[in-house]
């Protein structure tokens, strides 16, 4: 069974997918500071000085001065300035990974196109490439 699992562990495909793991993570922080840290401060500036990370929906009937306070406290709120940063991370990941993947798709080798099967020049059958009889309809057929 040990041998097994060290077969299992040390297939590449395992190995590849740890590594694009450990990297995906390193890169959402990254993109996360993005957002939070440079993306976001602008924008806030053009919407009228607003920080979208203290954004927030206040469901109790104590008044807070801030997010962080109303956080604190544990008051039941729904902090949708977080969520919209959250969402701008996933759309700056997905559109991320989309160029990677589009860009990995044009290095590789393009398969060749499925060859057009051979039809019987008059019922239209398909037929075997070596055949000399059409099967359907008996006609003789040229050889290609």
């Amino acid at each position: 069974m040990l041998d097994d699992w060290k077969k299992f562990i040390l297939r590449g495909n395992i190995i590849d997918m740890s590594t694009g793991v450990i990297i995906g993570a390193a890169f959402s922080k990254i993109v996360a500071s993005f957002t939070s840290d440079i993306l976001m401060p602008p924008l806030g500036l053009l919407l009228g000085r607003v920080d979208f990370s203290n954004l927030y929906i206040n469901l109790s009937s104590v008044d807070y001065e801030s997010f962080s306070a109303a956080k604190e406290a544990g008051a039941p709120i729904i902090a949708y300035g977080s969520f919209l940063n959250v969402c701008l991370d996933f759309l700056i990941m997905a559109t991320a990974v989309f160029i990677l993947i589009k860009q990995v798709s044009r290095l590789m080798p393009k398969e060749a196109p499925p060859k057009e099967p051979r039809k019987c020049p008059y019922c239209k059958e398909v037929v075997a490439d070596d055949a000399t009889k059409c099967s359907h309809c008996a006609s003789d057929i040229e050889g290609k």
